[in-house]
């Protein structure tokens, strides 16, 4: 496929139609024309020339690309490849700069459009670039911070990784698999459960461990995927909450898998390898456990202190000795196998003592008989010395089980071909202290004592209890995906390699359970610590060629797996505190310079001695079955919420899972997690909900584009249109606040106590919108926006306010507070209040917009039928720390407009700051109202609206109208009449100083006193809105006019509605301040505006006058509904 390049072929200006060379902008720059061609390049020049040079430029060019195949050497850009020194031209004429550098990526003649964009928009070869150098390191490593701080000419060449399927994922989690349990306990559990049901033990735990490595493959298939593994997967899909209570689950699990595995060690060691290495010792054969768990804890220390010294002295060691252990588990199990083959026809010789049908201990008994013939004289042996109390053998008494039954010895190992798994199929569960036995044989009904030659159960054994203790030997499949960052392609060798480990070791698993039922006795079975067959590890006894092989391999591999989770625990929690979601953590991201986790090692191993103190491995495996069974459970529900969510970034490469998949693995994880011991379950849940709420609270906040907001947001939805069905009811109305903030020229809050207020009215709960304008243009103020939300955010924090925030930059204040009345909230969930502050100091500005605005807010608010709260002093409206010890909230009931004076009291008393507070109802009885009904009417709807409140009716009788009304009435229409003129004036001096400077433009001029276009009239007279000086020059006549008004002020007589209305608000202020002017909060019902706009100043001297006197004061208006009922 031929290159394709473009060429340019410039032409003269003056050849394009429509362009004239008058033109300022291209006079000094080329047109072009350009198309298509193979093999062709684009000649360069600058873009500086000047308009002298420009016809040479031309002709020179063309002359160029007429001949473009025939002279390479003209090209000033040949390929790289061609000409691999030459330097780039730093003249170019179709590039929008004139500082071309060589190297410089912004500059390519075919991205020209672009190059304005390259600094935020690279080019799509620098970003393939930097992808193909992405570092799988973890997140926040040391490693990678000093690698991007190292000078380009000292960086040292990354080595790529190159482990495969099989080195990098298949073998690690072979060997993380398979585990102490298989050598130690999955005979015993064969035996115990028998091999139907010990068969659907293995099952099950496969079935989860392979239905969670299916969703931990579609999960490390969906994209990159750093070192840090299953942590990185569950915290990236779920969220920093949910990541860091199961990234500590799965710590915790680990690191009590290395305490499992240390006592699985000592066991080996101190039961088959070398006994007489105990420390502690008893002759009591009842208190012989007791002592052996000593000595586990004595010898379980010192080995983890061996193994924190190796781990800490350098990991390289544990990872070369990796194969090693690896090594010796393979062929542990393969001699396991080559045992059960050899049975079929030749098995192993290890006898078995039976009294009646009661197994009996081999360690102290040679003979397995009561009496043996030595020399033709028959003699006791040690197993009748055992069971008769008789030194003299006339006189011996026996124990009466012992005289009854005789004495039988059979194979341990039978072989494969003896039928005795018909025997083993049943389950055979003891309680604590009961005697092993074998049911096909004949006893005799006489119980007998206990003897200490019996084999006991050392536990109570159920099938909850072997699903707990099998449960760890199928973890660790998460080795694969720890090992993410040293893969050569993790998204295909994780899936393979994991999901083929689990189906390896499945097999190994269940073949083992119908081997060992097929080959092994089943007393032997039940044996778990292999006393019947003179103390050998019982797995061994099938082995071949050597029990040793086992009890060796086993040993080693049980060291190493110890040695592989105190390697990897550390690393876990180092990645967690790096993370920085758990403060607590945060030391725990430091170490070594080499940035080994040391003290993360530290508390790894105080933990870990936590475990081997318990001393017990049946007790410690349901420990770390639980958090292992946690961390599947949310591995399973991370994929399952991304599938069904959908989210655009939900793609992994592993095509082969299914949500249905995820639940069925999250279902078995919760049901093993309590069949298994169900008060370590609810422990395992309790830590990590408690994990889950600090880090709510007090984590650092991360966004990663987790499930957990895709769910939020899919919920949020739901909810959303479940809510846009009606309108909510009266019984569920409660106030969802929009609160108006003015800001300062600095961006700061002028009124922070109207924030304060709102926090104490919802107490959390409903809906809290915080909203302000800046006047400009949006294109200009958008950085300063942002800057003002942030400092709003930050007040809302403070002030403890739980809401959004919203920033409408407008053209005018009123403009932008409509639009946030109009637009704020979505769907069901908007505002039905708005709150917002009473304009101080109004009277003495000149400037009319700020009451003008307010009442504009007023009128808004009603015709859009939202409730409106105005707080007034709000400068004193007391802080969210400072409540009252006592005093009163006073509601004065004058109109009904909904029932928002009732509940608004009730609301605040919700709050530590007004709960002290006493709430008086007041309500105003005319002359014809019948004052005692109206109180004990009140009480009465007091009584079923189940609010606490005195009650008391004021009777406001007739009067005349005072001289002080008539006077304080005149003093108004008087003070807004000499405003009107005032600005009349200003406005006239205005348009005269920009008449004479801008002399030869045509200016559009609107009115000073107001922030509208459309209120153009200065009250008695239109403003033009093209001003000409013509009309100027015929406005000149007006000024006497103008003086004239100012002296038929003292002949003016106030208007007879506005002297009414002046009245009630003198007579309402005087009983309100009689009743309530010690009152914490005085709630009033606040009148609406007139319908005729010139009324507006009159309306705003009206409410000063109506709360003169008052220090804290709530006008409330309704919103046109009824927010309160009596009814349930």
């Amino acid at each position: 496929m031929a290159s394709v390049r473009f060429m340019v072929t410039p032409t003269k200006i003056d050849d394009i139609p429509g362009l004239s060379d008058t033109s300022p902008d291209l006079s000094s720059r080329s047109s072009s024309r350009v198309r298509f061609s193979s093999r062709e390049s684009v000649p360069e020049t600058t873009r500086s020339e000047g308009a002298s040079d420009f016809s040479r430029g031309t002709s020179s060019l063309a002359t160029e690309a007429a001949e473009p195949a025939t002279d390479k050497t003209a090209n000033p850009r040949t390929d790289a490849v061609e000409d691999p020194g030459h330097k780039k031209d730093p003249h170019n004429a179709y590039l929008n700069n004139i500082n071309y550098e060589d190297g410089d990526e912004f500059f390519d003649k075919n991205l020209a459009l672009f190059e304005e964009e390259m600094d935020t928009r690279p080019k799509v070869s620098s970003l393939l670039n930097r992808m193909a150098n992405y570092t799988n390191l973890m997140q926040g490593a040391r490693e990678h911070e000093e690698a991007e701080n190292v000078p380009p000419g000292k960086k040292k060449a990354i080595k790529s990784p190159q482990m495969g399927t099989f080195m990098g994922v298949y073998l690690p989690c072979l060997q993380n698999i398979f585990g102490v349990i298989l050598f130690l306990r999955l005979t015993w559990v064969v035996g115990t459960a028998g091999v139907l049901q010990a068969f659907a033990i293995v099952l099950i735990c496969c079935c989860c461990t392979l239905l969670t490595a299916i969703s931990m493959s579609a999960i490390a298939t969906n994209g990159v995927v750093p070192a840090g593994g299953s942590y990185f997967m569950i915290s990236r899909a779920l969220g920093p909450e949910f990541g860091g209570a199961v990234g500590l689950c799965f710590y915790l699990g680990t690191t009590f898998a290395a305490a499992m595995y240390i006592l699985g060690a000592i066991e080996i060691f101190l039961m088959y390898i070398a006994p007489e290495a105990a420390i502690f010792h008893s002759e009591d054969p009842l208190k012989e456990p007791a002592a052996m768990l000593n000595n586990m804890r004595v010898y379980g220390s010192a080995f983890l202190v061996i193994m924190v010294l190796v781990v800490f002295v350098g990991v390289r060691y544990v990872n070369k000795f990796a194969s090693l252990f690896l090594a010796c588990v393979i062929v542990s199990i393969l001699a396991i196998y080559a045992g059960a083959i050899k049975s079929s026809f030749a098995p192993p010789d290890f006898p078995v003592c039976m009294l009646g049908n009661r197994s009996l201990s081999r360690h102290h008994i040679n003979d397995c008989a009561k009496t043996v013939e030595r020399d033709n004289i028959t003699q006791h042996t040690v197993l009748w010395e055992f069971f008769c109390n008789a030194t003299k053998h006339h006189n011996a008494s026996c124990d009466d089980y012992f005289q009854h039954n005789n004495v039988t010895v059979i194979q341990g190992i039978p072989g494969m071909a003896s039928g005795i798994i018909t025997e083993n199929l049943w389950s055979s569960y003891l309680m604590k202290g009961e005697i092993i036995e074998k049911p096909s044989l004949h006893s005799a009904d006489v119980w007998g004592s206990l003897n200490q030659q019996y084999v006991l159960s050392d536990i109570t054994t159920s099938f909850t209890l072997l699903v707990g203790i099998f449960f760890p030997s199928v973890t660790g499949i998460m080795a694969g995906s720890n090992r993410s960052g040293d893969l050569k392609d993790a998204q295909k060798s994780i899936p393979i390699g994991t999901i083929l480990a689990i189906l390896t070791t499945s097999f190994v698993y269940l073949s083992n359970v119908v081997l060992f039922g097929a080959c092994v006795e089943g007393v032997v079975l039940r044996d778990k610590f292999g006393d019947t067959v003179k103390g050998n590890l019982v797995v061994g006894t099938l082995s071949w060629p050597s029990p040793w092989v086992i009890v060796i391999g086993s040993f080693f591999s049980t060291c190493g797996a110890g040695l592989q989770s105190l390697t990897g625990a550390p690393r876990l929690l180092q990645a967690i505190a790096k993370d920085n979601i758990i403060p607590f953590l945060r030391v725990f991201g430091h170490g070594k310079a080499n940035g080994e986790p040391t003290w993360a090692l530290l508390l790894t191993a105080g933990i870990a001695e936590l475990g081997i103190l318990i001393a017990s491995l049946d007790m410690v495996a349901p420990i770390l079955s639980m958090f292992f069974l946690m961390c599947y459970l949310f591995v399973n529900l991370a994929c399952a919420l991304q599938t069904l969510l959908r989210s655009p970034n939900w793609r992994p490469r592993f095509r082969y899972y299914h949500w249905a998949l995820s639940f069925m693995g999250m279902s078995i994880c919760v049901a093993l997690m309590f069949i298994s011991s169900w008060y370590y379950a609810i422990v395992a849940m309790v830590i990590a909900g408690m994990i889950y709420k600090y880090i709510e609270y007090h984590g650092a906040e991360k966004e990663w584009g987790d499930g957990i907001r895709g769910l939020s947001l899919s919920a949020a939805r739901f909810a959303l249109l479940r809510l846009e069905a009606g309108p909510p009811h009266t019984k569920n109305w409660r106030p969802q606040l929009l609160v108006l903030l003015k800001l300062d020229e600095d961006q700061h809050v002028k009124h922070p106590r109207l924030l304060t207020f709102a926090s104490q009215l919802k107490a959390g709960k409903g809906l809290t919108i915080v909203g302000s304008v800046m006047v400009g243009n949006f294109l200009e103020c958008y950085s300063d926006a942002l800057a003002a939300e942030q400092t709003i955010k930050h007040l809302m924090e403070a002030e403890r306010v739980k809401g959004f925030c919203q920033i409408v930059v407008a053209a005018k204040v009123r403009e932008g507070i409509s639009h946030l009345i109009q637009s704020c909230g979505l769907g069901g969930m908007k505002h039905n209040t708005v709150v917002m502050g009473w304009p101080n100091a109004w009277r003495q500005s000149e400037d009319a917009r700020a009451w003008k605005t307010f009442i504009g807010t007023v009128r808004v608010t009603t015709a859009a039928h939202l409730a409106l709260l105005v707080a007034k002093n709000v400068s004193f409206f007391p802080s969210n720390t400072d409540p009252f010890p006592e005093g009163s909230i006073d509601v004065w009931w004058i109109v009904h407009d909904g029932g928002m004076l009732m509940l608004l009291p009730f609301l605040l008393k919700q709050h530590k700051v007004w709960r002290k507070c006493r709430i008086r109802i007041f309500t105003v009885a005319q002359l014809e109202d019948n004052s005692i009904q109206m109180k004990k009417d009140l009480a009465t709807f007091l009584y079923h609206l189940r609010i606490e409140a005195e009650v008391e009716v004021v009777e406001m009788h007739d009067s005349d109208i005072s001289a002080y009304t008539y006077e304080r009435t005149l003093m108004m229409e008087q003070r807004c009449q000499m405003l009107r003129q005032m600005r009349l004036s200003k406005t006239e001096r205005d348009r005269e100083a920009q008449l004479v400077k801008d002399r030869n433009s045509m200016l559009r001029l609107t009115s000073i006193g107001s922030d509208d276009d459309e209120e153009t009239e200065t009250y008695q007279e239109k403003v033009h809105m093209t001003w000409t000086k013509d009309k100027y020059m015929a406005s000149r006549g007006h000024k006497p006019r103008t003086l004239e008004n100012f002296q038929d002020l003292l002949n003016m007589r106030p208007d007879q509605s506005n002297v009414r209305r002046m009245h009630t608000a003198v007579k309402l202020n005087e009983v309100i301040v009689n009743k309530s002017h010690d009152a914490k909060l005085v709630l009033l019902n606040m009148p609406g505006p007139p319908r005729n706009p010139d009324g507006d100043e009159n309306y705003m001297e009206f409410l000063e006058v109506l709360t003169e006197g008052l220090e804290r004061v709530l006008l409330v208006r309704g919103g046109g509904s009824e927010v309160i009922t009596i009814y349930s």
